[in-house]
């Protein structure tokens, strides 16, 4: 059977409430992130004196796309999400992006984090006053983890490439217990994994959290990132609209889980994995590095529903440069704005990241590829924002000069409106079991799963859904907790 343990070991659980309840620490729900309207009022008046990335407890809460966009005090609304004009994306079909950015971190990731931390919180299975929780990542999920742990008093050791931007060093210094820098770029994902196993041969007391085989990383986007998606297209499609599909980096293989949700509202509707054209994993098997950041590479995760895949896009990382520099330097803003795209849109291209870029050009080649239309609605997420990149900018100002007028009208004709559907696959049924096999080089030779696991993704017809079944079990335990810590009655 295919499911997460969730056993309680009742005297480690017990000295993981002792120590919520001298850190003030209350636990919300996956309910309460996907609805926080069934926060409690107390709750969020406490919120309002507290910033955005403040490592406060009550920030656990915040764990949601429905925050108030502003950086501190703020409350809930809607899903954050914004769509880009087709003026901008060369196509008819319409491209709506999800925002990661108004996240505690500016990522999604503390939301795969959470997901993958509180189950094993709440059953005592990790005890936060003798372990160590371990995040390998090519970066936002490290963060995520390192802030997740903080704010539930746990010791953290965060792990990610040397070459990942400098922001993301910056902060994790001043949050994870330890943070270990790993051989180079994002697509060096085995070099994590290595780091792992030697930590767990090191003798020390840890919980490594490798969010491309923990479930609880799928089941939070399947859940919560797939009910705020629900809840944008519910909203922004007319009667005669139709959702065509998702477009996600595969990166972890957690958020375009989100896709096993919405197919099943939409049967018809795509999900698309996209990846670096420089690493072509997916695509042709392949293997190389690139410059779009925090996607991981040269594997299949662990929790990659590959059965459940219908295409495969590769982007050109020199592409996704050009175009963040298009959309976040002085003359790339000025050459959209005389090119009629709106003073909104502008102003708002920076919430993409590289990889939302990534994710929008994904999306173009889809509505290319499938000709589709003006009825034609396509979500997508931009996980993070340009914040967490700016010294990548600078970097590249240095290594390619200014960006002026010429190369912006370049750019915008080549990259945008001249993407092509060139280096994608529809995948058929054999196509799709390649790249599940895929995943036996890594998972079965490597790290430990065992062939009748790898097998049973394949072919047990109740191999996901028996993950997804679980999701209310976490809520059941979360209140438990809660009630043993004894400091939410004091919030109703």
């Amino acid at each position: 059977m295919a499911r997460i343990d969730l056993n309680v070991y009742a005297d480690r659980m017990e000295r993981a409430v002792k120590r919520a309840r001298e850190r003030n620490i209350i636990i919300p729900t996956f309910g309460e992130q996907k609805n926080p309207e069934l926060i409690p009022a107390k709750i969020k008046e406490e919120l309002k004196g507290i910033g955005l990335w403040d490592i406060h407890p009550r920030n656990l809460y915040r764990i949601t796309w429905k925050n108030e966009p502003v950086e501190s005090g703020g409350g809930f609304g809607k899903a954050n999400y914004i769509e880009l004009p087709s003026s901008l994306t060369g196509v008819d079909a319409r491209i709506v992006a999800l925002v990661g950015k108004w996240f505690p971190t500016g990522s999604h990731k503390v939301g795969a984090a959470f997901g993958c931390l509180v189950p094993r919180l709440t059953t005592g299975q990790f005890d936060p006053t003798t372990q160590k929780a371990v995040w390998p990542s090519t970066g936002n999920y490290c963060r995520g983890g390192a802030y997740d742990s903080a704010l539930l008093a746990c010791d953290s050791i965060a792990i990610l490439p040397e070459e990942m931007s400098q922001e993301r060093f910056n902060w994790l210094k001043t949050v994870a217990g330890e943070v270990i820098a790993t051989p180079g770029s994002e697509s060096n994902v085995k070099e994590i994994f290595d780091k792992c196993w030697e930590l767990r041969r090191s003798g020390q007391d840890l919980m490594i959290f490798n969010q491309f085989e923990e479930f609880g990383n799928y089941l939070w986007h399947y859940d919560v990132t797939a009910s705020a998606m629900e809840e944008v297209l519910k909203a922004v499609m007319g009667p005669k609209d139709r959702f065509a599909g998702l477009t996600s980096n595969t990166g972890s293989g957690g958020t375009i889980g989100a896709g096993d949700y919405l197919k099943k509202l939409h049967p018809y509707s795509k999900i698309i994995a996209s990846e670096a054209l420089q690493c072509p994993t997916l695509l042709t098997n392949g293997f190389g590095a690139h410059r779009i950041e925090g996607i991981g590479d040269k594997h299949v995760p662990w929790v990659h529903n590959v059965k459940n895949t219908d295409l495969v896009t590769a982007v050109d990382d020199r592409a996704v440069v050009a175009i963040a520099r298009l959309f976040n330097e002085p003359a790339g803003q000025e050459y959209l704005a005389k090119r009629g795209i709106d003073e909104l849109t502008i102003s708002n291209l920076d919430l993409a990241g590289l990889s939302g870029v990534a994710n929008i050009l994904s999306a173009i080649k889809f509505a290319k590829y499938y000709e589709l239309g003006s009825q034609d609605v396509i979500m997508t997420l931009l996980t993070d924002s340009m914040s967490l990149y700016e010294t990548r900018l600078e970097e590249y100002q240095e290594q390619f000069g200014n960006f002026t007028a010429t190369d912006a009208a370049v750019v915008m004709e080549r990259d945008l409106l001249g993407e092509r559907t060139d280096n994608m696959m529809e995948l058929t049924y054999e196509d799709r079991k390649r790249v599940h096999n895929l995943k036996y080089y890594t998972w079965v030779e490597q790290q430990g799963k065992t062939y009748e696991e790898i097998q049973a993704q394949w072919y047990d017809p109740d191999y996901w859904t028996e993950f997804q079944e679980q999701l209310p079990e976490f809520d059941v335990l979360i209140n438990q907790f809660n009630d043993a810590v004894g400091l939410l009655k004091n919030y109703k």
